[in-house]
């Protein structure tokens, strides 16, 4: 039995019990209610006292790297440029169409309602920034305090730039540097798995708090959550055609055959590693030379999530809108630019860690409470599928579209008629 089976089935479990009790012995539901909460809150504790050094530790090794790749060529360095781009682009649209699909199809009143209730008694996490806020903030006075309060924006803000610092050291405390973040990074994933360990349990004692307190409503505005989330993943993956079709100058229809295999693969494995080798022969499909696809799809297993901060940020803002947490430009600004960031850092991750890894630090710099994200990775399996086959498409698009640009600037080579006339 799988690990993510093991903790839906614990889900399920915990609201149907939760939701019995209430009904038929509530007594005894507000009984093991109270036993449950503190089962449930300290499981989710332990997942949050890693997540600071975690986070830091991954972006410090992340845009190190990401820095190094563009320094070692052209190609590395161009594809690099693509990534950034397209993820911050993904983010920003991410801020706009969420609450539109939010407003759109509307989580039911009632449902609503009932959920608003029970999580909004875990209060909210972290200051709630303005405006001015996040331009104030964004660089920390003290880094110290900023990991202390977990202010996550500036925390990002300070890893990028150290890590930056990094690479323009000399190779011994580079490297001396980069090992220990690594081993930071290394020994905070051992103690995630440790927690994990206990996930069926925490997640069961968190569902039962909630099927007590909320009724059937859960398991609506659990199907809402996916459906909401996965359509930012779909939107995502549509995006890689128009970017083949026009950056490789290839045809949709082309395009679509081409990475197909790619695709099925990524359902099948989940993991955009896994799918590596066939992506090679998807963008050799499409004309990428292996000097062009060596380069680039390695990069982009190891660096590159194109819906990682779109997806992210889509779970705050449907964590926010469930609690009734207002978000303000503020705080969606401090949003967008924390999940754009810290995605270079936690795509090495396993997709249980990489969720809270990923979410939480947003969430937290929007002030959005995070109680709701041990229910949510219960479900993640779903979204996580559109995640992959997101990554995978974009993946192959922008290989193709690098090696489409790296030809049009390649040097004209001499005709047969300008080698004859040439002297000699």
């Amino acid at each position: 039995m799988s690990q993510a089976f093991r903790i839906l089935t614990a889900l399920v479990a915990g609201l149907v019990l939760g939701i019995v009790l209430a009904k038929y012995a509530p007594d005894a539901g507000l009984t093991l209610l109270s036993v449950t909460k503190r089962i449930g809150g300290a499981w989710l504790h332990g997942l949050q006292m890693v997540i600071v050094p975690l986070v830091v530790a991954l972006l410090v090794i992340g845009i190190a790297a990401s820095a190094e790749a563009a320094r070692a060529g052209r190609i590395a360095a161009r594809a690099l440029i693509a990534f950034v781009v397209i993820l911050w682009f993904n983010t920003i649209l991410s801020a706009f169409l969420t609450p539109l699909l939010l407003r759109l199809f509307p989580l039911p009143t009632e449902w609503a309602t009932a959920l608003r209730a029970s999580l909004s008694k875990a209060g909210t996490a972290g200051q709630v920034p303005s405006l001015g806020d996040f331009f104030d903030k964004i660089v920390p006075t003290n880094i110290v305090d900023a990991a202390a309060s977990d202010a996550f924006l500036p925390l990002t803000a300070f890893a990028m730039v150290f890590a930056f610092a990094i690479t323009r050291l000399a190779p011994a405390p580079r490297k001396t540097l980069l090992d220990f973040f690594q081993a930071v990074a290394d020994a905070m994933v051992v103690i995630i798995g440790w927690v994990l360990v206990l996930a069926p349990v925490g997640v069961f004692c968190l569902a039962f708090g909630v099927g007590t307190e909320t009724g059937a409503a859960a398991f609506g505005a659990l199907a809402h959550y996916i459906a909401i989330v996965s359509t930012l993943g779909v939107l995502v993956l549509l995006s890689a055609y128009p970017i083949a079709a026009i950056g490789a100058r290839v045809g949709i229809g082309r395009f679509a055959r081409a990475v197909l295999p790619s695709q099925v693969v990524a359902v099948s494995t989940s993991s955009s590693l896994a799918t590596l080798p066939t992506m090679l022969r998807s963008s050799e499909a499409l004309g990428a030379p292996a000097s062009v696809s060596g380069i680039v799809l390695p990069i982009a297993v190891a660096v590159f999530r194109a819906t990682s901060p779109a997806m992210n940020l889509a779970v705050a803002l449907y964590v926010a809108h469930l609690t009734g947490t207002p978000i303000g430009p503020g705080q969606l600004a401090a949003g967008v630019a924390t999940a754009a960031i810290t995605t270079m850092g936690s795509v090495s991750l396993p997709g249980t860690v990489s969720f809270f890894a990923s979410v939480a630090p947003v969430s937290v710099a929007m002030g959005v409470p995070i109680e709701a994200l041990g229910l949510l990775v219960a479900v993640e399996t779903v979204p996580d599928l559109f995640r992959t086959l997101g990554n995978v498409t974009m993946d192959v698009a922008v290989t193709a579209t690098i090696a489409a640009r790296d030809r049009g600037d390649a040097p004209a080579q001499p005709t047969d008629t300008e080698i004859d006339a040439l002297p000699g």
